[in-house]
């Protein structure tokens, strides 16, 4: 089983920091907490530690990973050509649920860019994960930390669950993530900003530190091709329980069949059978909560998970987003 370290009080950050920076010194592999998701990390200059995480994973080799740093005074070793609008992002949401993805430098190892000329960056904005950043002295590339394409860990209990073969590796416990869903990309290699994946900032968020309207920021989530560079969670189908899942409209569970788990934003009427849990009515309530979820409702035992919708508005996007590719098809179920 993992080895798994409190982190919840000055003395067990300092012990856990300590370690962990032993452990990626040593090529080992480190799961910690971010505000977003836990992450599962490795030295992103050490292409052995990186191939533990991709094999740990079961994750595809060309997909890239983030690199996490300690301070943005690090982006220039790193990326190279780093545009204005980078600096702007960097100052208004560093530390934060933010993610960068900018031209790489020469000396970053393919193994972190999926072989890509690009690379993401991000300061994480919990006081675990910078402890341990700051204590290794480098870049940290970290996924979150769970197996490739299902619902992403927010408690140290699902990282030791869903990594429970994977040795050596340490664990630290910071307690449940408070964003509790991984954080917005925003792509700055082209002439302009452009959000790669909704998460934990919002685009008036980002806008107003672009000094832009909302309105002009482009969203391009899809899956990317051509000049496009790839980034996590753009398949169509990820964050995903094993269970088979659908969308259906707000009041649809109430007359949902024996058998059928139910995720609504309200509670279960009187008489319901099966199991059912309510999502907060408050979108950062909700997003907290939303991977717990879906794991409780993986859990059990029912013949398919039934996803009522959520609004699709600024504050509700990247929620949306993650239940729209909860439900999408299994790559082996897609038609031509």
């Amino acid at each position: 089983m993992p080895e798994r370290l409190i982190a919840l009080d000055p003395d067990g950050l300092a012990a856990a920091a300590m370690r962990a920076a032993d452990a990626w010194r040593a090529g080992e592999l480190v799961a910690f907490p971010t505000e977003t998701v836990y992450g599962l990390g490795a030295p992103a200059r050490d292409r052995e530690a990186i191939a533990r995480v991709f094999a740990a994973k079961r994750r595809p080799a060309d997909h890239p990973l983030i690199v996490h740093l300690a301070d943005g005074a690090a982006l220039g070793e790193w990326a190279r050509d780093v545009p204005p609008a980078a600096r702007r992002l960097a100052a208004a949401c560093w530390p934060g649920p933010l993610t960068l993805v900018l031209r790489r430098r020469d000396d970053v190892p393919d193994a972190v860019t999926g072989g890509q000329p690009t690379i993401a960056l991000r300061v994480p904005g919990h006081p675990v994960a910078l402890a341990l950043l700051r204590a290794f002295g480098d870049g940290v590339a970290a996924p979150s930390a769970n197996r490739f394409g299902r619902v992403s860990p927010t408690t140290a209990e699902h990282v030791m669950t869903d990594l429970a073969d994977v040795e050596p590796l340490l664990v630290v416990d910071g307690g449940p993530c408070p964003v509790g869903i991984e954080s917005t990309i925003v792509d700055l290699t082209g002439a302009r900003p452009v959000v790669r994946r909704l998460g934990g900032v919002g685009l008036a968020e980002l806008a107003a530190a672009l000094e832009m309207p909302p309105a002009a920021l482009p969203v391009a989530i899809a899956a990317a091709g051509g000049d496009t560079p790839r980034v996590p969670g753009a398949l169509a189908r990820h964050y995903a329980p094993d269970t088979p899942a659908r969308a259906v409209p707000v009041g649809a569970g109430d007359r949902a069949p024996v058998g059928v788990a139910v995720l609504a934003r309200r509670p279960a009427p009187t008489g319901r059978a099966g199991a059912w849990v309510t999502l907060p009515d408050e979108p950062r309530a909700a997003a907290r909560a939303l991977y717990r979820a879906l794991r409780e409702l993986d859990a059990a035992g029912a013949d398919e998970i039934w996803l009522e919708a959520v609004p699709t508005d600024d504050a509700w996007a990247a929620i949306a987003d993650r239940l729209a590719r909860a439900v999408a098809a299994r790559p082996e179920e897609e038609t031509t």
